[in-house]
């Protein structure tokens, strides 16, 4: 009697499929139908950026990046160049204010605080700030600063950052409760301080996971409308002051030319919403870059 094993009675024969490998197979189906699913509300999106904002960015470039809004908006023609400033230095300004608070929140929270009362409080605020609408943070800007000095780009960088600073703060501490507790102890074995530590050998294990979640913060701030309504102002022409006058945005250009009854305004729209997603890209691009060379 030869057994199953035997080479000769081996020959011909074919590997059942169990009912694991038929759960596996159903599975992988089931995720790449989900993904087929998911992706194509974002392809539509995409494509009709591209249909309806390309045909507006760049058949007048560089005009339409360069050019002052037209003060009547019902006027057809280029110009989005103020809004991509006032863009770039709302959201520059809300990056400098929540990134390094939330870090040095989040190092707080996670080295020193432990489960302290205190730490627990600011853990609990974090949260609830995370579940509050935007809108609600542009009437406390809108109360706290503008309705004292008037409209201008840093009123809308705090709003935008009040949005970042819990974001900051909860992808921070998550990635530093990932640094190995080994490390920190070989540093202070070696006789540096408790500070030292964080500084030269926690935050660097932890720096592409801060950066990520800091782009995901900007990526959340580059589009609000609802703060930046109550806050920044709806100018026309290029301002260079950060404190003192009105400003704009692309986001707030996209609000005020799509609800507009005029066809100028609402292909502005288009292009001014093309522009901030090609803007988000190049951030989110660099982003990655560089995060890519400082792990090598």
């Amino acid at each position: 009697m030869r057994h199953p094993g035997d080479p000769v009675l081996a020959i011909g024969l074919r590997p059942r499929r169990t009912w694991r490998t038929v759960k596996s197979s159903i599975m992988s189906g089931a995720m790449f139908a989900a993904f087929v699913l998911i992706s194509l509300p974002l392809l539509a999106i995409i494509w009709a950026l591209v249909s309806k904002g390309a045909a507006v960015a760049f058949a007048s470039f560089p005009d339409f990046f360069t050019k002052e809004i037209p003060i009547v908006s019902r006027r057809a023609g280029p110009g989005m160049g103020p809004a991509i400033v006032g863009t770039l230095m709302v959201t520059g300004g809300a990056t400098l204010i929540a990134v390094p608070l939330g870090i040095l929140g989040a190092v707080y929270l996670h080295e020193y605080g432990g489960m302290s009362k205190f730490a627990r409080l600011v853990r609990f605020m974090a949260m609830v700030m995370t579940g509050v609408p935007s809108i609600v943070m542009g009437l406390f800007v809108y109360v706290v600063w503008t309705m004292r000095f008037g409209y201008s780009a840093f009123g809308g960088a705090l709003g935008l950052a009040c949005l970042m600073l819990p974001v900051v703060i909860g992808s921070t501490e998550t990635m530093l409760r990932l640094v190995p507790n080994q490390m920190r102890e070989a540093s202070l074995a070696l006789g540096a301080t408790k500070a030292r530590t964080i500084v030269t050998v926690v935050l660097p294990a932890a720096a592409p996971g801060i950066v990520s979640g800091a782009l995901l913060a900007v990526a959340r701030a580059a589009g609000e409308t609802a703060p930046l309504l109550f806050a920044l102002g709806a100018a026309t022409h290029y301002t260079r002051h950060f404190f003192l006058e009105a400003n704009t945005s692309l986001s707030v250009q996209i609000f005020g030319n799509a609800t507009s009854s005029f066809v100028a305004a609402q292909e502005r729209a288009w292009g001014a919403a093309l522009t901030l997603v090609l803007l988000t890209f190049l951030f989110t691009l660099t982003a990655r870059i560089f995060t890519a060379r400082f792990k090598r």
